[in-house]
């Protein structure tokens, strides 16, 4: 299989008055294309700014990341942008959803932000509509839907721009037990039906069982993957 994701003696520290304080130290991975990877850690382990430097929403201190054989570190902040926008579908823990858009609009948001026509996604949105169980909630606004109807929403506007790459960070963080897995059968369903590459940061062994390979991080650094 292709590499989809790569990182080479990956490195983020930040400053702190006169101290310097190492988050992640020489990761060294690769994610092949189609795989399902959930990564794993205790809280400030460094899991979350992990994903962050792969979906290049923050910047390496040292080391490299290439995505689909593209380093993001020689890339200006136009060419980042572009990239995820529609090479990377981001999924969080708190949804970030647009309260006075409807579900059709929020999912339809990063065509906008690309300055692409609505009218051509419309068969994709219905698709995706499909996938996710929200056909006969596409009118209405985040505070008329539940928690798992509103990560659905996310997924679903993760998907729209049909990017190989899904980053999502804690996805079933703010939800019960029964919701959380019906999110994660709906992600994993994506990744097997739609050849999607899924990241996943998670503290539960249970949601990290959906993926097909775990990566542990403990202190900054990759002990087992």
């Amino acid at each position: 299989m292709t590499e989809a994701i790569k990182a080479v003696d990956l490195c983020k520290s930040y400053r702190m008055g006169k101290i310097n304080i190492d988050v992640l130290k020489n990761i060294n991975l690769t994610i092949k294309e189609g795989e399902f990877v959930s990564i794993m850690g205790p809280s400030g382990s460094g899991k979350s700014t992990l994903l962050y430097l792969i979906g290049a929403l923050e910047r390496a201190t040292s080391g490299s990341i290439s995505i689909k054989g593209k380093e993001i570190c020689k890339m200006n902040d136009n060419e980042q942008s572009i990239m995820r926008r529609r090479d990377i579908g981001f999924v969080f823990q708190f949804y970030n959803l647009i309260p006075n858009l409807n579900v059709e609009e929020n999912i339809m948001l990063p065509v906008l932000l690309d300055g692409k026509s609505t009218k051509l996604y419309r068969n994709r949105l219905e698709e995706i509509l499909d996938i996710t169980g929200l056909g006969d909630r596409r009118r209405h606004t985040p505070a008329e839907l539940s928690g798992g109807q509103q990560q659905r929403v996310a997924i679903a506007r993760a998907l729209i721009n049909e990017p190989d790459i899904i980053l999502a960070d804690e996805p079933i963080g703010n939800l019960d037990s029964k919701t959380g897995m019906d999110i994660m059968e709906l992600l994993k369903s994506i990744n097997e039906k739609k050849g999607k590459t899924i990241v996943q940061v998670t503290h539960s062994k249970e949601a990290a069982d959906y993926g097909s390979r775990i990566i542990n991080v403990r202190d900054g650094m990759v002990c087992e993957q």
